[in-house]
């Protein structure tokens, strides 16, 4: 990616628990509007690059670098979206989707007003009115992206967004999203455990090591945005998968 506009760029980044190394030497370039997935086992340290990126830790060593710059202090320059929804139980649909434009400084009523035309936007306005508590698994999921990108943020961290949801309900909010993310058209970072997940939506997945994460392999998907159900099956995409899981398998025997 020389010579290319870049949004997001890790250097060298590693991280220690103590004397557990997480992280060690990532570098990594997110093109603006790009959506790189990252890919790895369980305990690599995903999550840990996603904290350091989101401002919510510190590096040991290396830099984080957003549009060209090093920014020390990055809490708030990124939407982050963790892995379960943290829809807040006491506010109504649509106050939960203006949160963040309140926390700028702008009145809830005015939030709402905002949060409005985007949920009727992406077939929520039903729900405005509805708790938390009232909403099913993949409702929640919807209105927590929602959440995440009304403000239009530059860069929009998301990790494991679909974890906890069923495999029906999963596959159509990987459609919903694909077709939110295009249309807003923000950079993303995806932390996912799923090789089709991470093809599916991805413009790069890039494979991390067993701990400590290290970029064992990045795999270009090289598909149009959004992708319809149907490009699952398709032989490309199947190859791609393939790919992906046999850099997995080599990742884990890099010494």
């Amino acid at each position: 990616m020389t010579g290319s506009p870049v949004a997001l760029e890790l250097r060298g980044i590693s991280h220690r628990f103590g004397d557990l190394l997480a992280v060690e030497r990532v570098d990594l370039c997110v093109a603006p509007g790009e959506l790189v997935a990252l890919i790895g086992p369980s305990g690599c340290g995903k999550s840990t690059l996603f904290d350091i990126v989101a401002g919510l830790a510190q590096p040991d060593a290396g830099e984080v670098r957003f549009d060209g710059r090093p920014v020390a202090d990055r809490l708030g320059a990124s939407a982050y979206m963790p892995q379960r929804d943290a829809l807040l139980p006491w506010r109504r649909v649509d106050a939960n989707v203006g949160l963040p434009l309140e926390l700028q400084g702008r009145r809830r009523a005015e939030a709402r007003r905002v949060a409005r035309p985007l949920l009727e936007r992406f077939g929520l306005a039903d729900f405005a009115g509805y708790w938390p508590w009232q909403l099913s698994g993949g409702m929640r999921h919807r209105v927590a992206f929602l959440r995440t990108v009304i403000s239009r943020p530059g860069l929009v961290l998301l990790d494991e967004p679909f974890g906890d949801l069923d495999g029906l309900t999963r596959a159509d909010l990987q459609e919903w999203l694909g077709d939110l993310l295009v249309e807003l058209g923000p950079t993303v970072a995806l932390v996912t455990h799923d090789v089709a997940e991470a093809v599916f939506l991805a413009d790069r997945v890039v494979v991390l090591t067993p701990r400590p994460a290290r970029v064992a392999a990045e795999i270009p998907v090289g598909l149009p945005r959004p992708r319809p159900a149907a490009s699952r099956e398709a032989p490309e995409v199947v190859a791609l998968e393939r790919q992906v899981r046999e850099a997995l398998h080599e990742a884990a025997w890099v010494p």
